[in-house]
Formats: C-alpha cells, structure tokens, sequence
C-alpha cells in the first residue's frame, strides 16, 4: 500500500540538510522498521525537533536520527514503553549543545536499543533512565560516551547499572 512505501520514504529526508532550523511534524501513524532512520542526519541549524507519540516501536525506527544535529538543545520526548532492536541507536549522537536528555520510561531494553545513543554530546548532564531489564545485548554500548564529565542521573530503585560509557557517565551524581 501506498502508506508503507510513504513511511519507507522518509528515512534520510533531510539528511545533510545545511538551514532547516524547525523539523516538520511528523505522521502519527505506526511505524515501520527504519521508518525515520538517519532523517535528520547532519542538520547543523535543526534546533526543534518533532513529536515523536509513537509508544511500540520496530526495529531501527529512529536510528541516527538527530545524528550531528548540533543546534538541537531540545530532544523530544520519548514516550515509548515497548523498544525494539536499535531503535535508538544513535539517535543523538554528535548533539553537542543537548544538554538535558529526554525521559526514557521503557523498563525492559531490546538488543542495542541506546547504543551510542548519546554518544558525543559533549554538554549533556541530565539523564533520567528508567530501565531495570538491562540484560540486551549491546542495549547500552557506549551510549554516553563522551557526555560531560559531570551531571546528574536518575534511574528506577531497584535497577542495577554499570558505571562508564556504558552505564552510568563516571564522575555523574546518581539518584536513588
């Protein structure tokens, strides 16, 4: 159906864009795998991202998607509770002015879903996880690498985190 071939089409739409400042809205319909892959990729000037609603996601759905966006101060939310294999992997890799991560709600992680999530972006000091299935496969691979030497980090109670690039950022205050 026309529907599917539309949501493959939107993977690296904007990619290499040089003067989009405010990213488009997006549909609101299901997602299909690598739906929104590498959209945004390489966007120097993008500062607003869209609403991302969708709660079930597939696999690499939003994969690079903001990668080297390095305006974007603001992240959007994340509200999904279902991941799938890399879905967002890299998703804001090379953000360099993000400074507050968004709420990632999901408890249990699918194989690689953060890996090199936030990898670079060297001003974020805010991470609220609240993941306690870490047990994936690579669902956390060097996921803050290279983030601020110091911030804060929240994350459920009973969860049982690493320190380091693929943990919790060494030299980062952590609550609970």
């Amino acid at each position: 159906p026309a529907t599917n071939l539309a949501k493959l089409c939107y993977q690296s739409m904007f990619s290499g864009c040089t003067s989009l400042e405010k990213a488009p809205a997006l549909p609101a319909e299901t997602l299909a795998i690598s739906c929104y892959l590498a959209m945004f990729d390489g966007c120097e000037k993008l500062t607003s991202a869209p609403e991302l609603p969708a709660t079930t996601l597939e696999n690499s759905c939003y994969e690079s998607m903001f990668n080297n966006c390095t305006s974007l101060t603001v992240a959007p939310a994340l509200s999904a509770t279902t991941l799938a294999k890399n879905c967002y992997a890299g998703m804001f890799y090379g953000c360099t002015k993000l400074e507050v991560a968004p709420e990632l709600p999901a408890t249990t992680l699918a194989e690689s879903c953060y890996s090199w999530m936030f990898q670079n972006c060297t001003n974020l000091s805010y991470i609220k996880m609240l993941a306690t299935d870490i047990n994936a496969a690579d669902c956390l691979y060097n996921w803050v690498d290279g983030v601020a030497a110091s911030g804060k980090f929240y994350k459920a109670e009973s969860a049982s985190l690493p320190t380091g690039v693929s943990g919790i950022p060494t030299g980062w205050e952590v609550n609970p």
